[in-house]
């Protein structure tokens, strides 16, 4: 009897339970099933942890030693929360930086953002957009950098810079725009925009080309050489349906991708100019060519359907 009450009040080295309980957790020397060694580190392909990550372990007790990363911008000022970011992909061969994203996708989908101080007093502010790929992820931000006297006196027809930037908040794309004639009966100083990939490189231009009844537009690369040609359609329209602006070859006899403008619903076409494009090309093109694509849907946008107050624009045609 001494030698059985003895072993029920012997207890476990490490529990200090009596024999006979199950600790109630794990001792330490517990490793795990064979094999196991703990938590993985990094793996290939996702982001390092944010900046001041404690790693596994309670908050509030940091690890030493910790190392810290320049951690990519989850969530950038006026974006929607819990969005992706598409992954940062291996940069090609004399990519510059920050276009390597655009080296893996055949198409670009851009969402202007509704501003509601614009909708509720018609007072024009800077326009913001979503820059996505076709699976959702945002691919970057663009933010229009324009003065308020500068917006609300030249409407749609102002002279703007864009700066559209990655998922690290760096700064990889700026547009510039000058100011130039809206109208169609003049011949000379027609709009063009200025794409510049990293900001004061320029990478490529789109020039409106004169017409009287098509709106048509020249991309050239950083020489000024014709590349290639976008067609629009005589009426720019977005009533009850999308407005096609073709991406043709210099001869114009094949068609390489479009620069759609998507019908958003009666409510929000009619009451904003929060705009939704979508941007298809080869999936081959030089990625500086792409970017000159994303450059020639906002001017596209600018130029026919941004709107001032409840007063749609339509410079280039009308």
């Amino acid at each position: 009897m001494d030698k059985q009450n003895t072993q029920m009040n012997a207890s476990h080295p490490e529990t200090n339970l009596p024999v006979g309980y199950p600790p109630q957790y794990p001792p330490t020397a517990f490793q795990g099933p064979p094999g196991y060694n703990g938590y993985p580190g990094p793996q290939a392909g996702y982001p390092p942890p944010p900046a001041g990550h404690s790693g596994p372990g309670p908050a509030g007790f940091p690890v030493p030693n910790q190392p810290m990363y320049n951690q990519p911008v989850y969530n950038q000022p006026g974006g929607a929360a819990g969005i992706p970011w598409m992954p940062a992909p291996p940069p090609p061969l004399n990519c510059p930086p920050g276009l390597e994203y655009l080296s893996q996708i055949d198409q670009i989908l851009i969402h202007q953002q509704i501003e509601l101080l614009e909708v509720l007093t018609g007072f024009e502010t800077n326009n913001k957009y979503e820059i996505k790929n076709s699976f959702g992820q945002r691919v970057y931000f663009a933010a229009e950098d324009t003065d308020c006297c500068t917006r609300n006196c030249c409407g749609p027809s102002r002279p703007f810079t864009l700066r559209i930037i990655d998922n690290m908040g760096q700064e990889v794309i700026t547009l510039e725009r000058p100011l130039r004639c809206s109208s169609c009966c003049c011949p000379c100083c027609l709009q063009e925009i200025e794409i510049q990939a990293p900001p004061g490189v320029p990478v490529g231009y789109v020039i409106q080309t004169w017409h009287p009844c098509l709106p048509k537009f020249t991309i050239q690369n950083e020489k000024r050489e014709d590349v290639l040609k976008i067609s629009g359609p005589c009426v720019v329209c977005s009533c009850c349906g999308d407005v096609d602006f073709e991406i043709k070859s210099l001869d114009e006899q094949c068609v390489v991708g479009k620069i759609s403008k998507h019908w958003t619903g009666i409510l929000r076409e009619a009451f904003t100019d929060a705009d939704n494009f979508g941007i298809q090309f080869p999936l081959d093109l030089d990625v500086k060519m792409k970017a000159v694509m994303i450059g020639a849907c906002f001017l596209i946008d600018f130029m026919f359907f941004e709107s001032t107050g409840s007063q749609e624009q339509k410079s280039g045609v009308w």
